[in-house]
């Protein structure tokens, strides 16, 4: 088997090899995320990094059939193309995907009609292009560089091997131990018999993110933990040898319970303990599909520990290359594996409760909305089904729409610090306004991007975002009529720095570097988009892409501006939008 594993870097990958990706794979589907975590983890390597496994299956001289990992070997193609790396263009191909494949081939040339092109497979280039543009201070000369330390194992299956046969091993006993759950079979191995089983079960039901905690507990364990409202904690709940007694009290048997050993982890990890799996509510399950988090369980961990230390944004606290050496203070001794599990309920129950999720019901099943609500317990049934209300009275769309800026500003989990500041400030159980905290949290980032001496892509996207959260906030209106966007309007993941007169138009004047990447002319906007709009002069784009233009608040006045003007947009509209946009940020920072 050791014939069969190879040690190769990114910068070699494509240089001598060809892949193919079957039929039976998906298309190419990684999003901003994924894409932005990737570079990311290249950019902050300071030594040989493993990026993981690449499974292929030999079908030639130097061809392979990619098994598994073609979503990473996709975006590192993708990633290549953009810095221009050496190799052949036909080094990666997709089985019976001819579209797709013209795409690969021809994504950089400029007389290419997008319209004939992969929407995922330009929208990834696109991710790419925006993340080094949006980082100008990113050398990619050395970033090519450092591709020579970033390494895949390439793993060949044995030859005439039946791979469907494979794949039902790889879905049914392939999963590997993951880095939480290592910290897992850690943090409990310092607990002692009678509590190792309560923090097993507050740790695997805090694993489920897509739901509410308190549909994670069975409903005899939910009336131990909460008040009679199912909203909080019960007050005698103070720490974790106050929540392991409500768990150990009333003939719960937890003797006997042997010390959990790394190999039981391993054994076990897919595999969620219930005690009391007889008295669970098949309706709360099709309830839980319903609600999807913004982070993943490990980023969640990462959180928890940066509450609990008082970390702060200059501790990369978040970054998950260093995962266990950023948790390995919570399983030194007994008292701190307690603390980090009684802290993992409390901060889990507040953060459902006061941190946006995606909802997904009805009308809008397939897309999601941002929501930010709070469960409670339905007395007027016999189920003691769940309900869920806004979180705050009043103003919880407000705080909604400003968590959903900083959402898809901050897109890379490691950069979510907004989280954890929201919840150093709840733990203390004090009364607080969430929305001043948050708007000062947003402006700081906003002044220190030092915004007035910027230039095209060197704009931070929170400029964007804020901004538009501030006109939504503020009901704007323009010459004495109020902007209004069509639809029910939320903030999208937007990506890309648009040039409203285009950058290149095919026939009319070329502005001048100064006026062509003033703010006055830019809109931050969808990558989907950016490519829509390409070259369009304005007029076209305002009659032809009217879903653009009611993405971004910023972008329909420019419209409405350019509407009073005889559909012209010129240097001296750019100017004066410019100008009232920067008031209103400018009326903002002097708040704080």
């Amino acid at each position: 088997m050791v014939d069969n594993l190879k040690l190769i870097s990114v910068s070699e990958i494509f240089r001598n090899d060809f892949y193919e990706i079957p039929i039976y794979q998906r298309n190419y589907a990684w999003k901003v995320e994924h894409i932005e975590q990737l570079i990311y983890d290249i950019e902050s390597a300071e030594d040989i990094y493993f990026l993981g496994n690449l499974i292929v299956n030999k079908k030639d001289n130097f061809l392979y059939e990619v098994i598994d990992g073609q979503q990473r070997l996709t975006t590192l193609y993708l990633l290549e193309k953009y810095l221009k790396v050496p190799f052949s263009v036909d080094s990666l191909k997709f089985e019976a995907r001819e579209k797709s494949n013209k795409t690969l081939r021809h994504l950089c040339d400029e007389d290419f009609d997008e319209k004939f092109m992969s929407t995922e497979i330009v929208d990834g280039y696109r991710i790419i292009e925006n993340y080094f543009l949006s980082n100008p201070s990113i050398d990619k000369d050395n970033f090519i560089k450092k591709l020579e330390d970033i390494k895949l194992v390439r793993i060949q299956v044995p030859e005439k091997i039946d791979l469907n046969h494979y794949f039902e091993i790889m879905n049914t006993r392939g999963e590997q131990l993951e880095l939480h759950e290592i910290a897992k079979a850690s943090i409990l191995g310092n607990l002692q018999q009678n509590d190792m089983r309560v923090a097993s079960e507050i740790w695997d039901s805090c694993a489920d993110m897509d739901s509410y905690i308190q549909m994670n507990f069975t409903p005899l364990i939910r009336g131990k933990l909460f008040d009679d409202s199912w909203s909080n904690l019960k007050e005698e709940i103070r720490d974790f040898d106050s929540l392991s007694s409500l768990f150990n009290n009333e003939n719960n048997d937890v003797s006997g319970i042997n010390r959990q050993k790394l190999s039981e982890i391993i054994k076990n990890h897919t595999t969620k303990f219930n005690a009391y799996e007889e008295n669970s509510l098949d309706s709360e399950n099709s309830e839980n599909e319903r609600f999807e988090s913004i982070i993943s369980f490990p980023n969640f961990l990462l959180q928890v520990n940066a509450v609990i230390a008082s970390l702060d944004e200059q501790d990369s606290s978040l970054d998950d290359i260093n995962f266990l050496s950023n948790l390995e203070e919570n399983w030194r001794d007994e008292n701190s594996a307690k603390n980090f599990i009684f802290n993992l309920l409390k901060l889990r129950v507040l953060f459902d409760k006061y941190i946006i999720k995606r909802e997904f019901l009805s009308s809008y099943e397939d897309s999601g909305k941002w929501s930010l609500k709070k469960i409670e317990k339905n007395t007027n049934n016999r189920s003691l089904k769940a309900i869920y209300k806004a979180t705050i009275n009043g103003d919880n769309s407000q705080l909604r729409t400003l968590q959903s800026a900083l959402r898809v500003t901050y897109t890379s989990p490691k950069t979510m610090h907004w989280i954890s500041y929201i919840l150093k400030k709840l733990v203390d159980g004090t009364e607080i306004n969430l929305i001043n905290i948050l708007e000062k949290y947003a402006i700081e980032k906003v002044i220190n991007s030092d915004y007035k001496n910027a230039t095209g892509f060197k704009f931070d996207r929170i400029i964007f975002t804020y901004l538009d959260y501030l006109i939504y906030r503020d009901s704007y209106t323009y010459q004495g009529k109020k902007i209004e966007l069509e639809g029910n309007w939320q903030f999208q993941f937007r990506n890309s720095i648009e040039h409203f007169y285009p950058q290149n138009p095919s026939e009319n004047e070329k502005w001048d570097y100064e006026s062509l990447n003033s703010f006055g002319n830019l809109a931050l906007i969808t990558v989907s988009g950016n490519s829509k709009f390409s070259n369009t002069m304005p007029a076209g784009k305002v009659s032809t892409y009217s879903s653009v233009i009611n993405q971004s608040w910023k972008l329909k006045i420019m419209y409405i501006m350019m509407e009073k003007n005889n559909m012209e947009w010129t240097k001296e509209l750019s100017q004066i939008h410019k100008n009232q946009m920067f008031e209103i940020l400018d009326r903002e920072t002097k708040k704080f």
